[in-house]
């Protein structure tokens, strides 16, 4: 007979081993899983990205946006706008290693941290997925329209072939980039977006001011009656929203950065962000204000449709535009190829392998192809998910999660600062969709499918 001692310590041997194959495991999926499979990012990768997920399609649609809210309160948002950002995601930059011996390397990680392991994750994925999602499939629109007004710029007496087969053109770069193995090998793809957002940024005001202001230039507002003036105005915001849309993936750009003691990851990826913010800045004002300025009201949602000539330069600019979202796709799609990979290879227990990843990442682009050509309404898309989606995860998420994690003293700085982002948020979250939705309906009363 086996003694009491010999049966409660036969057991112990196991535990420790179980414990070690699970923690082996884990190790192994991190470092297949693309956002922290590799951290020898430097900083100023943490720039080149932040300006591809920033500066995109929302640029292109700034001096409409302007012209529906006029000089005052259009200029003001934009500069509110940019500082908001900005002070939104310092704090996420600051809360990444918030624990020492911890890296909140996913927006939803640190939503769990603040809010626990269910309800973290029931607040942040929802508003994180659209943003990416809607972002994927914006930047799918974006290449393809701007991919076919090069095609008819340099050609204009081909054959006009429909924004369907450009769409499907510009999604054939993303079927072959999309299987990067990691965040950090999309770098060189990011590094040319930035370049090219940065170059035709400057081509757009560039170019209007070389067009000189118009004849009989207006900039009172065109709006119909009332009610087309105040869902404008809600479209409008939306739009402005959209155009600091880099939030949703910022502690993923963090992840692939090293971390010490020394020198924490923080310190890099903040002096990146200054610098694109900077150039995020140069960007921007020079578009929406300079557009505005030279076609008043008649600008179009995309400020390169109004530019016609010259047309080399315009011509140029579109390529640049095709180039820049197939990065800005990347970076967004980046995370949501991490997401979907992590659910199933730690809730369904697939086996981590090149085929699941082949079949995942062709099934997501796929998928945004469908969205694309089947709803390509440029600027109201803008709207729609830049108030529904980006505001959240970008405008005061961060501020409650800070609020909620730090609890700063009632009425200091920080709690004054955090609860006036919160509030401008939630207007943005309330106004924005409603009148990108609605012209969305108007839209596609007039439009036929697949045309």
């Amino acid at each position: 007979m086996e003694s009491p001692n010999a049966v409660k310590s036969s057991p112990l041997p196991l535990i420790p081993q179980t414990i070690e194959e699970k923690s082996e495991r884990d190790k192994k999926i991190d470092e297949w899983l693309p956002v922290n499979a590799d951290r020898s990012a430097k900083w100023w990768y943490s720039a080149f990205h932040n300006i591809t997920a920033m500066v995109g399609a929302g640029v292109l649609g700034l001096p409409y946006a302007i012209s529906i809210l006029g000089w005052g309160p259009g200029i003001t948002l934009l500069i509110i706008s940019w500082i908001i950002t900005l002070y939104t995601l310092w704090q996420m930059v600051e809360m990444h290693e918030m624990v020492p011996g911890k890296r909140f390397d996913r927006y939803h990680e640190l939503g769990q941290h603040a809010f626990g392991e269910k309800l973290g994750l029931y607040i942040v994925v929802p508003q994180q997925v659209v943003v990416m999602l809607g972002g994927t499939i914006v930047y799918m629109v974006t290449g393809g329209a701007s991919l076919q007004k090069f095609h008819d710029i340099v050609c204009p007496s081909c054959k006009k072939i429909r924004l369907t087969f450009f769409i499907m053109i510009f999604a054939s770069a993303q079927f072959i980039l999309s299987h990067l193995p990691s965040f950090n090998s999309i770098s060189g793809v990011s590094l040319v977006a930035a370049v090219m957002s940065i170059g035709y940024s400057t081509v757009a005001w560039t170019a209007s001011v070389h067009k000189g202001v118009q004849k009989n230039v207006q900039y009172t507002n065109t709006s119909t009656s009332t009610t087309d003036l105040v869902f404008n105005v809600f479209n409008a915001i939306g739009s402005v929203a959209f155009a600091y849309a880099g939030h949703s993936v910022v502690l993923e750009i963090q992840a692939t950065i090293p971390s010490t003691p020394e020198k924490p990851s923080k310190i890099s990826m903040w002096r990146g962000v200054i610098v694109a913010y900077i150039i995020v800045a140069l960007c921007y004002w020079p578009v929406a204000v300079i557009g505005y300025w030279v076609f008043g009201n008649a600008v179009k949602d995309n400020i390169l449709i109004s530019l016609e000539k010259p047309t080399w330069i315009i011509a140029m600019a579109n390529l640049f535009v095709v180039f820049h979202v197939i990065g800005s796709y990347q970076v967004f799609a980046m995370p949501m190829f991490d997401m979907l990979e992590s659910v199933l290879v730690k809730k369904l227990n697939f086996k981590p392998s090149t085929i699941l990843r082949f079949v995942v990442r062709n099934v997501y682009v796929a998928f945004t192809v469908f969205i694309a050509i089947t709803f390509p309404f440029f600027g109201n898309l803008l709207g729609f998910f830049g108030g529904f989606a980006v505001t959240p995860t970008t405008y005061f998420l961060p501020c409650i999660i800070w609020l909620k994690i730090y609890k700063p003293k009632s009425f200091s700085l920080s709690w004054c600062a955090n609860w006036i982002c919160i509030l401008l948020g939630m207007c943005i979250i309330i106004l924005a969709p409603i009148g990108a939705l609605r012209n969305i309906i108007l839209d596609a009363k007039t439009y036929k499918f697949y045309s």
